[in-house]
Formats: C-alpha cells, structure tokens, sequence
C-alpha cells in the first residue's frame, strides 16, 4: 500500500504540474486555431490558389509550404482541397508542399507548441517549413512532366462553419475544437510517468541525451508518434526537461503527424500502394537522419 501510495502522489503531481504549464497554451490554440478556421481559412485557400496565374516558378513551392502551414485543415481535409487545386491544373510539386507542410503543422499546434519553449518552438516551424519545400522540390526536379497523385475520389469538402451569425459560427467551431481535441489532450497527462518509468531505464542512450552521430531509437521514435499524435506535447516537455535533446525532439514532431494512422489511411489512396509502402520507411529514415543534423547544429 505504501509503493501505491507514493506511485500515487507522483503521478498527481507530475499532473498538475503538467496541467499548469500546458493547459493555458492548449486553451490559447484552440481560440487561435478556431478564429483562422471560421475567418481565414477561405482566404488562404484563395491566396494559394491565385499562385496558379503567376510565373514564380521554384519560388512557388516557397510559397505552398508557407500556405499549407497556415492551412488549419487536418489530412482529410487537405487533401479534397489539393484534388480541387489539381483538377484546375495546380501543379503537383506545389500540391506536394502544400500538404506536406499542411500536414505536420497548422496554426493551433504552433500556438500548442510554443509551451516547449522559443528554442524547440522556432526548430518546429522551420523543420515542417523545410519539409514541406523538400517535398515540393524532389517532384519538381523528379517528376516534372509526370503526374504523381491519384486524386480520383475525391470531392472538395462541405464547409461546416455556415451559421449565418459570425459569433455562433466560431462558438459551434471551437465547441468541435475541444470535443476533437480534449480526450487526446487529458489522456496525455497520464502518459510521461508511465513512459519516463519504462522508457529511461533501459533506453538512456537512444533517445534521451542522443548527440551527434549516436546511436538512434527511430522505432520508438515512430511508434509513439504515431500513437499519441499530438499529445506528444506533454511528453515531450516532460522529456526535454529530463535531458532529450532537441534534434530528438524535432524528430519526434515531425515523425508523429507524418504516420498518423488516419494520414496513413489517406496517403494510400492518393500515394499508390508501391510508394505509399516506402513512405512510413523513407519517414523514419529521413527525419532521424534530421535528428542528428539539428543536434550537431544546436
């Protein structure tokens, strides 16, 4: 009774600790992530799709990753909007960046994220950047004249924010907010005791305090990524603060929205079955490889 009593203890205020430091930004996303979805949304969809009459050439994948990070849209919902821009000839390599940064980051994970600090903050914004640019290139210089995606199904989705009153358009959107948001973001509470109990005593040197060219645990890596989407948020602040470093860190953001089990389910269809199985591979290997630029960096 007493290990259970003290187990107890440690898990409370493990949890309200967490709940103090992380709450407020998780609050402060959803009213950020709600207002750009109810008021901005259609107006960066339109400005990425004006892109299409003007000739700025790579400068236009530049352009796509920026959009597709400010996008609030999930993967289901990206992707019925990219097949809209493909039927009115958006090029692919700027779809490619669109999506790609569309899908590791949107506005109300930034504002999320920003409880991890300035440092792992500003890594984020610039890895999903880069990311979604990469994308955008390799198709460019790849597949220039060749089509890449399969968007044959799907429809441009039906927007749910169509109250015709402003305030009860943005309220019934935050309400959606926290009812998708809320189980993911209070079962996470419960996860950086169990994980720093199992995790630290047998893989200290993977992924703790990994630097430079060390040794990488990229299937743990992946697997709780895509477990925990984007609960990750108090674990990993739990495991910053035990001494992770920041290119692991970096890695893991990057690796959880990227093989998310629903984002899998609609690559597939879009990617082909042979590159949608090289996919979660090509993933894991590029973002560890990621992992330990940023550390050498940093």
């Amino acid at each position: 009774m007493e290990i259970l009593r003290r187990e107890f203890i440690y898990i409370w205020y493990y949890f309200t600790v967490q709940l103090e430091q992380i709450f407020g930004w998780w609050v402060l996303g959803m009213v950020i992530g709600s207002g750009v979805s109810v008021f901005a949304k259609d107006y960066i969809h339109r400005a990425f799709r004006s892109l299409q009459g003007k000739k700025l050439g790579v400068l236009g994948i530049v352009a796509a990753s920026a959009l597709g990070i400010a996008s609030p849209l999930c993967m289901y919902g990206t992707i019925p909007i990219a097949a809209s821009f493909s039927r009115s000839g958006m090029r692919d390599s700027w779809l490619a960046a669109f999506m790609m940064s569309s899908i590791l980051l949107n506005p109300q994970l930034i504002v999320y994220s920003a409880a991890l600090g300035g440092t792992v903050l500003t890594v984020r914004m610039i890895s999903c950047f880069l990311c979604g640019t990469i994308a955008g290139f390799l198709l460019h210089f790849f597949y220039r004249n060749k089509p890449f995606f399969n968007f044959s199904g799907f429809d441009e989705p039906k927007s749910r924010d169509t109250d015709p009153n402003l305030l009860i358009r943005y309220l019934k959107n935050l309400w959606r907010n926290v009812k998708a948001t809320g189980s993911i973001f209070w079962s996470a509470f419960c996860s950086p005791p169990c994980f720093n109990g199992m995790y630290r005593q047998n893989h200290d040197n993977f992924i703790w305090r990994q630097r430079g060219t060390g040794c990488i645990d990229g299937g743990y890596d992946w697997c709780t990524a895509l477990c925990l989407r984007s609960g990750t948020i108090p674990l990993l602040q739990s495991w910053l603060l035990d001494g992770m470093s920041i290119g692991s860190a970096a890695s893991f953001m990057l690796t959880g929205p990227a093989t998310k089990i629903t984002n899998l389910g609609a690559l597939k269809i879009v990617l082909g079955f042979r590159r949608f199985c090289l996919y979660p591979c090509l993933c894991d290997g590029v973002f560890s490889v990621y992992r330990v630029i940023v550390n050498l960096v940093l």
